[in-house]
């Protein structure tokens, strides 16, 4: 009877502790040393650029809404997945649909401000001239706050009828899972992965292809120039002719 009773009591006090091995601290320490990495060199750029204001152009302005969402991605995701893998504390279904929201918001912001950035490097080197009128300081606080506010209905629309029902499957383990459909995971994945991705590389090929035309361009008029002042009356390679 009294090692029936000291079995009834021992999963509870399993709940408050799990087994630390050499393999679970080597993922911990490595998570740990990259959320602080990026926090520290997140809040350099964030206090860099909004400290300077030469420094606040729209290029930058943008980098800092990326530092922004990649700071909280090092300053809350990584930190509660981390706790999440090594702690027995209880969780709740709303705490574990709050991060399932947090995480996919930074993430949609974090990838529409990369797609801003191929944008504003498209117009700088394909339309040098009109760069300056095209992209304002004023238009690109509009686009950043059309891109977080995408973020956040996009992703609040997309999992509003999943948030409740996700399912713990192992409290200890903090094992919190997220069911979604085929559908909404395929329009996820094209919404959030593919479109944005192409876009980007469409861009960049463009912006490789003028640049390396401007380059063969400005080869070609070193090459004139130089040759001119070779001609030109008085010049030692003119005597010599």
């Amino acid at each position: 009877m009294a090692k029936h009773l000291d079995n009834t009591l021992d999963p509870p006090d399993q709940l408050r502790s799990m087994p630390v091995t050499p393999r679970s601290m080597v993922i911990k320490t490595l998570l740990s040393c990259i959320s602080v990495l990026t926090v520290v060199l997140n809040l350099l750029v964030i206090i860099s650029i909004s400290h300077f204001r030469q420094l606040q152009t729209s290029t930058n302005l943008i980098l800092l809404s990326l530092a922004v969402s990649d700071l909280l991605v090092g300053l809350v995701v990584m930190p509660a997945q981390i706790i999440l893998m090594h702690s027995c504390t209880l969780l709740d279904k709303l705490s574990c649909a709050v991060f399932y929201l947090f995480s996919f918001i930074l993430t949609s912001a974090s990838v529409g401000n990369m797609v801003l950035i191929s944008v504003d490097r498209y117009v700088a080197i394909c339309y040098p001239l009109r760069y300056s009128s095209m992209i304002t300081p004023r238009r690109t606080q509009i686009y950043l706050s059309l891109c977080w506010f995408c973020s956040v209905t996009y992703n609040f629309m997309l999992l509003k009828d999943y948030l409740s029902q996700i399912d713990l499957l192992n409290s200890c383990l903090q094992e919190c899972f997220l069911v979604i459909n085929y559908i909404f995971g395929a329009v996820d994945l094209l919404v959030t992965f593919f479109c944005p991705l192409t876009l980007i590389i469409v861009l960049y090929m463009r912006v490789f292809v003028v640049a390396v035309s401007q380059a063969h361009v400005m080869r070609k008029s070193v090459k004139v120039i130089f040759s001119l002042q070779i001609l030109q009356p008085g010049s030692y390679e003119a005597k010599i002719l």
